[in-house]
């Protein structure tokens, strides 16, 4: 059997956003191709209300997805189309940016735990401009399930006989949470060669395609053969897949187009109060 091989392995690093919000940064910024069809991942955690309080106040957004994870606390998105959207512990907010969004994710706690995790999630050339829209999904509606030494919380995507809730055509991303809860645990999951796979372990340690990785580290896998979990409870794990767009990607602050005249284009429609418009 060909098992993928871990490429590279990457140590979330310390960083700060919105309102001086504290996160870790898994992923970003340089060489976005080499997670294409994603562009970034944070993960939040903190029992300290001021690494979190100040939140991320209004702020726009054009041309991906973002994929919100909450596994404790609450948190309240506000947009331009007047949703409101409740994220507590398990929930998913998953928001299409499209042609442009305004929105703001504010903390409705002044203590305790809050925690969880950022994905973005690319558009197609195509795709970019569409409208804007929003889905909430509460903790209950998503799939749970339970194989010989885990239990797997489907959120996206189809693998191994695991249907996840959500499912988008074009960049087929899967998003598994994966806790092991016994003694041991050994997956495997076919996933289509030449589509991206990246394995997050947030609690605990396991191995990847025969490569210890240990917490707060990513192992961003070869392009074909089959995905190999081993762990020991307890172990906590996002698994990443998706298939490429292979588009040129520029990045610019909170928008990703294709090209820099895009970019200046959504920058002179923000100023201009035309971003939420097109």
């Amino acid at each position: 059997m060909n098992i993928r091989q871990v490429e590279e392995i990457l140590v979330a690093r310390a960083a700060s956003d919105g309102d001086g919000v504290r996160l870790m940064r898994v992923f970003g910024g340089q060489d976005l191709a080499r997670f294409d069809p994603f562009l970034m991942m944070d993960e939040f955690g903190s029992d300290e209300a001021s690494d979190y309080i100040g939140g991320f106040p209004a702020h726009p957004h054009r041309g991906f997805e973002t994929v919100t994870y909450m596994l404790e606390g609450h948190m309240q998105h506000r947009d331009h189309m007047g949703n409101v959207g409740e994220l507590r512990n398990g929930d998913v907010q998953w928001m299409t940016a499209g042609s442009g969004v305004i929105h703001s994710e504010m903390p409705q706690q002044k203590d305790g735990r809050m925690r969880g995790f950022q994905l973005w999630l690319n558009l197609a050339a195509r795709d970019k401009m569409q409208k804007a829209s929003y889905r909430d999904v509460a903790a209950q509606e998503i799939p749970v399930f339970t194989v010989p030494g885990a239990r797997i919380k489907a959120i996206a995507g189809q693998l191994e006989g695991l249907q996840g809730l959500l499912q988008r055509e074009v960049t087929e991303p899967v998003l598994l949470d994966i806790e092991v809860t016994g003694e041991a645990y050994q997956g495997e999951f076919a996933i289509p060669d030449g589509n991206t796979v990246l394995v997050y372990v947030y609690e605990g340690e396991a191995d990847i395609g025969g490569t210890r990785v240990s917490r707060s580290r990513m192992a961003r896998m070869s392009r074909s053969g089959t995905l190999s979990v081993t762990a020991q409870g307890p172990t906590r794990l996002l698994l990443i897949a998706g298939k490429p767009l292979r588009e040129p990607i520029v990045h610019y602050g909170p928008f990703v187009m294709n090209t820099r005249e895009e970019i200046e284009q959504a920058l002179t429609d923000y100023r201009d109060g035309l971003l939420t418009s097109r």
